[in-house]
């Protein structure tokens, strides 16, 4: 039987040294501009990390299964890349292309399951091998050119609903969704049982291999709908489209208490907390005037240190199971 867990300052960092994090920024950086701790800066702030949000919550699920994906940026890339193509040289009104170019992300997501559920590629393989296929076809596609969005989509970035951005309450919307999916379905809990091992959920019926495809075509929608956000509020799609999202939504998650080892996490708030984390920390450099050139840096530095926090715990949830009470 797995002893209880008592409190030690080490799990409660472990747990909360991001929040703790978070709130030391909010108030450094209050302190070195005053404009920074502002409800105009928040709302913009929840603006920029709207389209990060939904390409992390999207690869949630695949997280929480134990596996990986990768190529979540070079899925937002190739959709948007075909969807953008349509709008200006066949001249197709923005709607039925986004509803084309979420139908191309959930297609592209599929291959992803494809390849890992029936062909039985590692996961990490796949989704590495696909990220360079996907950019090289999107690449070849845009001619790597960028290229301006029609105005009624760009117009669409700047759209506000009261004081929010529509993209914010759009993110919003898909967040509460994923997490009742997560928390009150029957596929939630298959997720969860496939990332707490494998052979137990196929002992006791859960249909492995259905909701680990399922996870990855949910990411690759998911990510065509970053990727038409992000779209929206730049006014353009360029080769940079993408560029390093899988690996922020990956740090985004983990931050949030999504494990890379599977079988924990939470949608809400876990994904709020990481988002909020990164994008203050880049809003707060900005304001204080930090060189562009710290950003990668201090972003790197993040991501090891929520994948290192995310060892340590799973190192210490090991530990408490294997020792009785």
């Amino acid at each position: 039987m797995a002893a209880k867990e008592r409190f030690t300052l080490g799990r409660f960092l472990l747990s909360y040294g991001f929040v703790l994090t978070l709130i030391a920024i909010v108030v450094l950086c209050s302190i070195a501009s005053p404009a920074f701790f502002t409800f105009k800066n928040a709302l913009f702030i929840l603006h920029a990390s709207a389209p990060t949000m939904i390409l992390a919550t999207g690869v949630a699920f695949v997280l929480m299964t134990g596996k990986m994906d990768i190529s979540i940026g070079s899925t937002a890339y190739l959709s948007a890349g075909v969807g953008i193509m349509l709008m200006v040289h066949a001249h197709m009104s923005p709607l039925p292309a986004c509803l084309i170019i979420f139908a191309i992300g959930a297609l592209l997501g599929a291959v992803n399951g494809f390849i890992v559920v029936v062909l039985r590629v590692n996961p990490l393989i796949t989704t590495l091998g696909t990220f360079f296929t996907f950019r090289g076809l999107a690449l070849q596609i845009t001619n790597s050119l960028t290229i301006s969005i029609p105005s009624d989509l760009g117009e669409f970035g700047s759209i506000r609903v009261g004081p929010f951005f529509l993209d914010t309450l759009i993110a919003g919307v898909v967040l509460a969704a994923y997490h009742l999916v997560h928390t009150r379905t029957v596929f939630g809990r298959y997720v969860m049982a496939v990332g707490n091992g494998v052979d137990v959920a196929q002992k006791v019926g859960v249909p492995v291999d259905r909701t680990t495809f399922l996870t990855f075509v949910l990411a690759g929608l998911m990510a065509s709908v970053g990727g038409v956000l992000t779209m929206a509020q730049v006014g353009s799609i360029s080769p940079s489209l993408g560029q390093g999202y899988e690996f922020t939504a990956i740090a985004l998650l983990v931050i949030g208490g999504v494990s890379l080892f599977g079988g924990e996490g939470t949608i809400l708030p876990g994904i709020v907390l990481g988002a909020l984390t990164l994008t203050i920390i880049q809003s707060g450099l900005n304001f204080v005037g930090a060189s562009p050139f710290v950003y990668p840096l201090v972003r790197g530095g993040i991501i090891f240190v929520a994948m290192y926090a995310d060892s340590l715990k799973n190192a210490v949830a090991r530990k408490v199971r294997l020792i009785p009470e």
